[in-house]
């Protein structure tokens, strides 16, 4: 849990002499490796430096993270990226205006699944290399297909939220291989941290979360990685910090301030001199509570594919703060809101674009750290090529492949 009083102050000492207490901030974060620069603008002192207290809340599901900011029991909370989106138009819950002036990373998500789906994957003769998406999803689209052969019930694949990136990540990797994700595999919704113990238990024969669990499932025995959102979906945002669009506009120097820490904090997090420190930090029970060298993999993107095995680099497996990172880019927020358009979780096109521009916040990013984009965010590229333009998501959404019949959104909580 979070250092002493004067640990911080003598942190916040070193970065700049800033205050060491002030306005007290409640944040809700969820136990995973992307939560990192929330948890180092307190520990290393840079939310003291901008006169900030922040006092940490750890949940469990994001459906708490998502009650918890929405009814006020939280100033601010480590958030999924599209559920801000999803907040503003009332989807699966009440709604609520919800906002975000920075993207804590990109990247960080991985698609693990059971050892038994790993060797049906590979008897078929395909590759399984997190380098290659495209061959991976082939390889267990086959397997899937023999198994409805033999009259086996679906796959059941487990994601975080259904307005989370690694449904739509999930999603758009099965889809391409010609999988239907609500025809030939059964989507269900489970907690972070409960997703090891599900693959072990055998209610999920794979499931997509944020590090570290995919590495604590294959510590276990249980799972082997098989693909990363960082391969499927490059540079792409996950989680955010969310605030109520009231909030932000009753305490604009407050939210600020808490910008400017997280920036700080974010760099902090990103230079590879200071994983080891982070890791520890990680590691802690309060925090994550798992061996920090199963952190430290996320970190370094040098993954263990399966039990026993050699080291897998996975390029910009996680990225915290370089390369304009933080931004919240409405290019991204347009491609989050064609996934929801894409799989009947939104009717309306117009409220859902209106909808990701009002999320997406970059003008409260800019304001804090007077700064704007090096460089313009126009769109992006997932792993099949198929390249997202934001000045036109209608085309975009009309070349992708939709499911035959009406899309089910899975269960929420």
């Amino acid at each position: 849990m979070p250092n002493t009083g004067l640990e911080r102050e003598a942190a916040a000492a070193l970065i700049g002499g800033g205050p060491t207490a002030g306005d007290r901030l409640r944040v809700g974060f969820i136990p995973l490796v992307d939560c990192a620069p929330l948890l180092v603008a307190h520990e290393r002192g840079f939310a003291a430096a901008e006169g900030l207290d922040l006092d940490l809340v750890r949940e469990t599901s994001w459906a708490n993270i998502r009650d918890r900011i929405v009814l006020g029991h939280f100033d601010a909370a480590h958030m999924l990226a599209p559920m801000t989106i999803a907040a503003n138009l009332a989807l699966g819950h009440l709604k609520a205006p919800v906002v975000t002036p920075f993207v804590l990373n990109l990247g960080g998500n991985a698609v693990a699944v059971s050892t038994a789906v790993h060797t049906r994957m590979r008897e078929g003769g395909g590759a399984v290399s997190l380098a290659d998406p495209a061959a991976t999803g082939a390889a267990l689209a086959r397997a899937i297909r023999a198994g409805a052969a033999r009259g086996e019930a679906p796959l059941t694949l487990a994601m975080v939220y259904p307005f989370s990136g690694q449904n739509y990540e999930l999603r758009h990797w099965l889809a391409a291989a010609g999988v239907d994700p609500d025809r030939d595999v059964r989507l269900v919704v489970v907690p972070p941290p409960f997703m090891v113990d599900a693959l072990t238990a055998g209610q999920v024969d794979g499931f997509c979360v944020g590090a570290p669990w995919p590495s604590l499932s294959v510590d276990a025995g249980v799972g082997c990685l098989v693909a990363t959102k960082s391969a499927i979906l490059p540079k792409s945002p996950e989680k955010v910090v969310g605030v109520r669009e009231s909030w932000a506009e009753r305490h604009p120097d407050r939210l600020a301030r808490l910008v400017r820490a997280l920036d700080r904090a974010a760099a902090w997090c990103d230079d590879p001199a200071n994983h080891e420190d982070l890791a520890a930090i990680l590691a802690r029970p309060g925090y994550l509570g798992v061996p920090a060298e199963i952190v430290m993999r996320s970190l370094s993107g040098l993954l263990r594919t399966e039990q026993g095995g050699a080291a897998v680099h996975a390029p910009d497996y996680i990225i915290f703060h370089r390369g304009g990172a933080n931004r919240p880019e409405a290019a991204h927020a347009l491609w989050l809101a064609t996934q929801m358009l894409r799989w009947g979780q939104a009717a309306d096109p117009d409220a859902a674009y209106a909808a990701a521009r009002r999320s997406f916040r970059a003008d409260l990013y800019d304001a804090a750290l007077g700064r704007g984009a090096a460089e313009p965010v126009t769109g992006l590229t997932p792993f099949d090529g198929l390249r997202f333009d934001a000045a036109d998501p209608a085309a975009y959404l009309a070349a992708l492949p939709r499911p035959p019949g009406p899309a089910a959104a899975p269960g929420d909580d």
